[in-house]
């Protein structure tokens, strides 16, 4: 087995069995929702339905770019394919890094799309692939493989410092970026993997014409500590497994920036509940997303598991929205959660 595909299935295998969760939390444990005692709903009338990328889905949540590449991804990404074709979500391949430079495990990306036809999907590449630019037959390689709706550049200099084999040049990514902006032929959502973007950074994001922001804070999956945790990582840093911003901060500075900029921002970093997902709308999310909570659900019981997530956070949302005196995730305001914590 490459070393890419080691990594990637060591990646899967720490994200169900290691410890490997930030110790901070999000920041969403520090606010409440205001408690509506005459709501004025009718629970049969609530809606999820909601907008993204000028396209209706069923409910906020995109599941997060997680895998592909070696032999059992092909597997794992059938059934998120089959799940967001029956259930009307998005959601993104992992890292096409390895089909681009392995022709033989293309077919494990391009599954997807065979099994979701009319689904919403989202190609994925790292930063440091493109530093000096992506060659246009590499771009639609990636694009044409699963029919992309989107292209999802991940940022991941944290993660990249802690892999012994890990890319170690950042310089360039930004113009990278700019150049696939202006050449792909469908949006670009650019992500962090559990880091956190902050609000300077995307308003850098936004002046090279990015689509999304997917904020990826800090409070879920520490990439760090999967990196250090790793058995092939001789020298492990493990200083830096709680490193990064929390999905509340990046959230609240990137919110800030729609008043004067036209893009749509995607919650995600720690998105373990329904509670999760309605407070980040709250607070300015349009969507949100998860993957830690979707590939163990998946992996205890497959289809049925995710199904069985899905459906018990669909049913609390409509929850939630109710006692909020909500009909819709349009809704939804800060005026609908209050802090609790000790400072802002």
């Amino acid at each position: 087995m490459s070393q890419i595909k080691q990594r990637k299935k060591d990646h899967v295998q720490l994200t169900l069995t290691g410890e490997v969760n930030y110790e901070k939390g999000t920041g969403f444990e520090n606010y409440q929702f205001v408690h509506n005692a005459l709501p004025e709903v009718n629970f049969e009338e609530v809606s999820t339905d909601v907008t993204f990328l000028g396209r209706a889905f069923s409910f906020p949540l995109f599941i997060s770019s997680m895998t592909g590449g070696y032999t059992d991804a092909g597997r794992v990404n059938t059934i998120i394919a089959e799940f967001c074709e029956d259930h009307d979500l998005p959601f993104g391949v992992g890292s096409q890094r390895v089909m681009l430079e392995d022709a033989d495990t293309e077919q494990t990306f391009s599954i997807v799309r065979e099994k979701a036809p009319n689904a919403f999907i989202a190609s994925n590449i790292g930063g440091a692939q493109l530093i000096g630019g992506l060659s246009k037959h590499k771009m639609n390689r990636m694009i044409d493989s699963i029919k992309a709706d989107a292209v999802i550049v991940h940022l991941n200099p944290l993660q990249e410092l802690m892999q012994p084999e890990g890319d170690r040049n950042f310089k360039g990514i930004e113009s990278g970026i700019a150049q696939l902006v202006k050449e792909s032929p469908v949006p670009v959502i650019v992500k962090e993997t559990g880091a956190g973007i902050s609000g300077e950074v995307a308003a850098r994001l936004l002046e090279l014409g990015v689509s999304v922001i997917d904020i990826a804070g800090a409070g879920g999956t520490s990439w760090a500590k999967i990196e250090n945790t790793r058995t092939s990582n001789h020298n492990p840093q493990t200083i830096f497994d709680n490193w990064g911003l929390t999905t509340l901060d990046c959230l609240r500075e990137t919110a800030d920036l729609k008043d004067k900029n036209d893009f749509e921002v995607i919650a995600s970093g720690g998105i373990k509940s329904s509670f999760d997902i309605v407070k980040s709308l709250c607070l300015g999310a349009d969507f949100t997303a998860s993957a830690s909570p979707v590939i163990n659900a998946l992996a205890d019981d497959g289809y049925e598991g995710l199904k069985n997530l899905f459906d018990t956070w669909e049913f609390q949302v409509k929850i939630i929205l109710s006692l909020l005196g909500c009909t819709n995730i349009g809704e939804l305001s800060p005026k609908h959660i209050q802090f609790t914590g000790t400072a802002k």
